[in-house]
């Protein structure tokens, strides 16, 4: 899968703050977002998503390990979308293995329902315009603010669409 915007460049300044950024949610992340990625998804759709702000991404490396990431999130039509710098390293794992689960999460990251097994796609320039509207729509007023400031500033951005797999 190629990805928009996913070339090796020099990050900027805003890109380097957002690096911070994800630091620090990292070592505030709740323990019980390392415990549950190895839950299989039991929901068929995102239904459970429909109260939160906030989802538990689980990616997978190479080597078949979960790395859970929690993410803004919107929701339209039956799928979920996310968004994020380009050249991050959830990103790669998509890239690599595009069969993900998803969780609706408190914003540090503990699940609050079921997991859903789904398939992501990266979404070109031409076809986020319902992602940027799902995503945008379910921001909190600070939450709106910090991410229109990222934009201001010329963080690059990707979408990402989350389409729920068939539960067996």
């Amino acid at each position: 899968m190629s990805v928009p915007g996913a070339q090796r460049t020099r990050l900027g300044p805003a890109s380097r703050v957002m690096a911070l950024a994800y630091k620090l949610f990292g070592r505030i992340r709740h323990r019980r977002a390392f415990d549950t990625p190895e839950q299989h998804g039991s929901a068929s759709d995102f239904a459970a998503f429909a109260a939160a702000r906030q989802c538990l991404l689980v990616t997978f490396k190479r080597s078949g390990e979960p790395v859970p990431t929690p993410v803004n999130f919107g929701l339209a039509e039956g799928k979920l979308y996310f968004r994020t710098e380009p050249h991050v390293a959830k990103v790669k794992r998509i890239q690599n293995q595009p069969l993900v689960r998803v969780c609706p999460c408190n914003l540090r990251g503990k699940p609050t329902g079921p997991f859903v097994q789904a398939h992501a796609r990266a979404l070109t320039p031409g076809e986020d315009a319902a992602a940027r509207a799902a995503v945008a729509g379910n921001w909190r007023a600070d939450m709106k603010l910090a991410e229109l400031g990222m934009d201001r500033v010329g963080v690059p951005m990707l979408y990402i669409e989350l389409t729920a797999a068939a539960t067996s």
